[in-house]
């Protein structure tokens, strides 16, 4: 199979310096990961975008980005960028927005781009807390009136903000939104409970396990083997709670 191309070019400016290591990491990352997952173009293009997303991998996204565009439109990565402020926030998600306009003006790609928002201020609420129920079942009806009376505002802005200003939008469906969150929480780290819950979500959606343990799988050369083997077990704990519940 021949090689997969985004991590051998990133590694090029090394093959003076690094020689021996570029050729052991690139037969791993662009030879045995790629053979062994099988994911479809698009969706590894966009596991691995929100993969460096949650692992603040900016100096190889702004490599792996240009590569992504023959096969994502700048819609599809502009909404996992835009998404991924509900879970890394602006702080940590700023530099790759500016550094994607400035690669879309560098291909020619005009800015702004065509509004992809559904909601207004008077239905976000609604139409976010629907998202959930369509998402995680109708348990989330009520959620965002829960908890304690200090502490509601958050699950409201959760049904409000995280779902109705983002799930709701045109560009990706709900299986795409609940894969690429699956990929910033897993690349962050530390957020396990919230993993498991989206591990759940995917699998609700129509992410099988097969197709989770494959994301997990590519994000190894990217995220290294600690939080990858967290995710995975992760998916292992959704998986069995899902087969329970059937």
């Amino acid at each position: 199979m021949k090689k997969d191309s985004e991590v051998e070019d990133c590694c090029m400016e090394l093959k003076k310096t690094d020689s021996e290591f570029v050729e052991f990491f690139n037969k791993f990352a662009c030879e045995e990961v790629v053979i062994q997952t099988q994911l479809d173009t698009k969706t590894r293009w966009m596991s691995i975008l929100a993969t460096l997303l949650g692992c603040q991998g900016v100096d190889e996204f702004k490599i792996i980005l240009p590569k992504a565009l023959k096969d994502l439109t700048p819609i599809e990565i502009k909404e996992i960028i835009y998404q991924a402020v509900a879970y890394l926030g602006i702080g940590r998600v700023y530099p790759f927005l500016v550094a994607t306009n400035v690669i879309f003006e560098q291909n020619g790609i005009k800015l702004p781009l065509e509004n992809q928002s559904n909601t207004t201020e008077k239905t976000r609420l609604e139409k976010g807390v629907q998202a959930q129920v369509d998402i995680f079942g109708d348990g989330m009806k009520e959620f965002y009136k829960s908890g304690p009376k200090e502490t509601v505002h958050i699950n409201r802005w959760l049904a409000a903000n995280c779902f109705g200003d983002y799930y709701t939008r045109n560009g990706l469906d709900y299986r795409q939104r609940e894969l690429v969150t699956f990929c910033y929480i897993s690349a962050q780290g530390g957020c396990e409970p919230q993993l498991t819950a989206h591990a759940l979500a995917n699998l609700k959606v129509g992410n099988s396990k097969e197709i989770l343990i494959n994301i997990v799988s590519a994000m190894i050369p990217y995220i290294g083997y600690p939080r990858s083997l967290n995710a995975l077990n992760c998916v292992q704990n959704a998986s069995k709670e899902f087969e329970e519940r059937k």
